[in-house]
């Protein structure tokens, strides 16, 4: 096997805060498809399915190093929001505690030695970095334009998305 077993057991447990992620990010997402914000909503459906992608990611590593996979069980995500600061709030905070948790992660690898472990998690603390920085800029867009104004915050992730699809990245296949 090319990966101990702490570091299997600590893979196997961020599947499970992976797929939470999914979950928190379809609860955000209903919110906001009950206040009628599609583009809101369709951000974090999007989102969760990218949470979906990371625990994969860990299953298929997992396989990989010829450990065994073992979903730990989730507790159900918060589903109740009181305004559209509260639920991205929520977002950030799950965010920065899954960029602590893959910094963990890669504290064990360390320990383990384990490089291929480690080269494997590279890719996820760039990938916190964009994450953070989504949430954190969501948040403050939210914030500007207050609670009576979120269409305007429809009209920028409008907007953010046209131009993700123009952009030469977006044509290269870039992620």
């Amino acid at each position: 096997m090319l990966a101990n077993e702490k570091l299997i057991q600590a893979f196997n447990q961020q599947i499970g805060n992976e797929m939470g992620a999914s979950m928190q990010y379809i609860a955000i997402a209903s919110y906001f498809d009950s206040e009628t914000l599609p583009e809101l909503a369709r951000f974090f459906y999007q989102q969760s399915e990218e949470e979906r992608t990371h625990a994969m990611k860990f299953v298929k590593f997992i396989n990989d190093v010829g450990g065994k996979v073992v979903i730990p069980a989730l507790p159900a995500p918060q589903a109740e929001f009181g305004s559209a600061d509260e639920a991205v709030s929520k977002a950030l905070e799950w965010e920065e505690e899954v960029t602590r948790q893959i910094y963990d992660l890669v504290e064990v690898a360390k320990e383990d030695r384990n490089y291929v472990g480690i080269r494997f998690l590279d890719w996820f603390v760039e990938e916190q970095l964009e994450e953070v920085t989504s949430m954190n800029d969501l948040l403050a867009v939210i914030r500007r334009a207050g609670p009576d104004r979120l269409l305007f915050v429809e009209e920028y992730l409008s907007r953010r998305g046209r131009a993700a699809l123009e952009s030469p990245a977006a044509s290269s296949g870039g992620e």
